[in-house]
């Protein structure tokens, strides 16, 4: 009887090595991380422009870096975005923090004012650019909350700020430009001061594109995480071959499996792309390739956590590091 528990236990073990390669993944909540990043592929889907997510911008009253989830950089107008997860019964109160009553769990949580708190980010950022040499027209840049959770119910919703969108309304979002949302992307010059939006719009792409943010790992299944890539472990030789991915050389890192017939693989391709401040990424031809072993992890520290992760290259689909 003992035999075979004990050669079960091997049979198991040996497939969750070889055939189950996202045990980090599983050991990870990244469900904040992927509305941020749906959210924001919705955004690009209805007003085009550019979405930058995971901004890390300088603040100078606190000397400490402001995180912002998203900026939506269209023709004419850039919005600060807060994207909020929250599932339950939310209600505002007279001092405009927010209350939340979850569904299944006689749970409370309270929470300052987003509203407020995505105001002061819009005005960090705007500080930020000025000091890079980017001063914004006034209206230019505006700011909206966003309840992404398709689980929230907002009591007296006619009591939410007007930067606030509830799930409902962020549902009825459409690519029309007279849509109920028209205004998030109001022309702020008139048709005489093209060439100075376009000014603008370019300097803002830019500064936001090289502005410093959290690195990023997509993982299997879609999902996303925030924080701050360390270094890579595993055998010497792996390492070693790895040795010039630094965030001061690279900017991102594709992994490719090498193996067919669907097994897991024993090696795995690492590409990556030189860093490049005067485009937006390499060219193919510009791609650099390194084969090492799937067991080689990746060491990182979520933003959202404080205990570091360690996550196999088996798992992960790329890597984008910020400067």
């Amino acid at each position: 009887m003992w035999l075979e528990i004990i050669c079960g236990l091997i049979i198991y073990r040996l497939y969750r090595c070889f055939f189950c390669d996202d045990d980090d993944v599983l050991d990870v909540e990244t469900s904040d991380s992927k509305a941020l990043f749906s959210v924001g592929e919705r955004l690009v889907k209805i007003y085009g422009g550019k979405v930058y997510a995971g901004l890390r911008i300088p603040d100078a009253d606190t000397a400490t870096p402001q995180n912002i989830d998203l900026v939506l950089v269209s023709k004419g107008e850039a919005v600060v975005i807060a994207v909020k997860n929250f599932s339950g019964l939310i209600s505002v109160n007279p001092d405009g923090s927010w209350v939340c009553e979850g569904y299944s769990k006689r749970k409370t949580e309270h929470h300052p004012d987003p509203v407020a708190e995505t105001k002061k980010q819009a005005s960090i950022l705007e500080s930020y650019l000025e000091q890079r040499g980017v001063a914004l027209p006034e209206g230019y840049l505006s700011c909206k909350v966003i309840l992404s959770n398709p689980k929230v119910c907002t009591i007296q919703s006619s009591n939410f700020p007007s930067e606030v969108v509830t799930h409902d309304q962020w549902l009825q979002l459409k690519p029309e430009p007279k849509s109920m949302f028209s205004g998030w992307i109001k022309g702020a010059f008139h048709s005489g001061k093209k060439e100075m939006q376009e000014s603008i719009h370019q300097k803002l792409n830019f500064i936001l594109s090289t502005a410093p943010m959290w690195d990023r790992l997509e993982l299997k299944g879609n999902k996303y995480v925030l924080g701050e890539f360390l270094e890579f472990k595993g055998k010497q030789e792996d390492v070693e071959a790895l040795r010039n991915i630094k965030r001061s050389k690279i900017s991102r890192l594709v992994v490719q499996k090498t193996s067919m017939l669907g097994f897991a693989p024993s090696r795995l391709q690492v590409l990556y792309s030189p860093r490049d401040y005067r485009s937006e990424g390499a060219s193919g031809s510009e791609w650099k390739e390194v084969t090492v072993r799937s067991s080689t992890e990746v060491l990182f520290q979520p933003e959202s956590s404080d205990k570091l992760r360690k996550f196999k290259l088996s798992s992960i689909v790329s890597m984008s590091l910020s400067a």
